[in-house]
């Protein structure tokens, strides 16, 4: 999954980037300081920096100089509320990769993350199994509900993937089985029945209809 690690001395802003950017399907690290981002940067080589410039201690343009310093890779998007012009032009000028003004529209942080990553949409979509609410990341496993994020065990997310892959059908218990257990046919087990259990537990449990003496239907709406 794509690390990026935001660095920004408000916690709220912190909290309300990382939501939006985890529904994305990125993983999100966060730093309250300059001097505590620069150190989880360089443990955790993340693929995009969204780094704030005015915070106590250290000064975000002097983290961007030191991560810089370090490794001409890193890709820094400076979002910050300065309306010091020659600042922002320094700051690109040094290697920043974008800078984005406070206050900002959410939307468009996500479209330049995008961007600054070399991505797109479809790209994205690709490895994204959605439904409704629910979104699959396929690479890391992880689902998100409403913008919160679980991992899942291998038998939960092999069976969330088939319903998700058909939504709105109804898969029997033999048809599950054999999918994602690779089980011919067992009338004895109940695996199917306690992994749908699991999963309701981390979804909204109303989204897998039980239909009776046949097997289990994902609803899409």
């Amino acid at each position: 999954m794509t690390k990026i690690l935001v660095i920004d001395d408000e916690p709220d802003l912190i909290r309300f980037v990382r939501r939006a950017l985890e529904a994305e399907g990125y993983q999100v690290l966060g730093s309250t300081d300059g001097l505590g981002g620069l150190r989880l940067a360089l443990e955790q080589q993340p693929a995009l920096i969204v780094l704030d410039l005015v915070m106590p201690g250290m000064h975000g343009e002097a983290v961007l100089s030191a991560l810089l310093a370090q490794d001409s890779g890193f890709r820094v998007l400076i979002l910050s509320a300065t309306a010091d012009v020659h600042l922002r032009i320094g700051c690109l000028e040094q290697g920043a990769v974008d800078f984005l003004a406070k206050p900002f529209a959410i939307r468009e942080l996500i479209a330049r993350v995008r961007g600054r990553l070399g991505e797109d949409a479809s790209s994205r979509r690709k490895n994204q199994l959605r439904v409704g609410d629910l979104i699959l990341d396929l690479e890391a496993r992880q689902l998100l509900v409403d913008g919160r994020p679980t991992v899942l065990p291998k038998r939960e997310f092999l069976l969330l993937r088939y319903l998700m892959r058909n939504p709105d059908a109804v898969c029997s218990r033999q048809e599950l089985l054999s999918e994602v257990w690779g089980y011919d046919f067992d009338p004895s087990t109940n695996v199917v029945d306690v992994c749908v259990g699991r999963l309701r537990s981390k979804i909204r449990p109303e989204l897998i209809l039980t239909v009776r003496n046949v097997g289990y239907q994902l609803q899409s709406a």
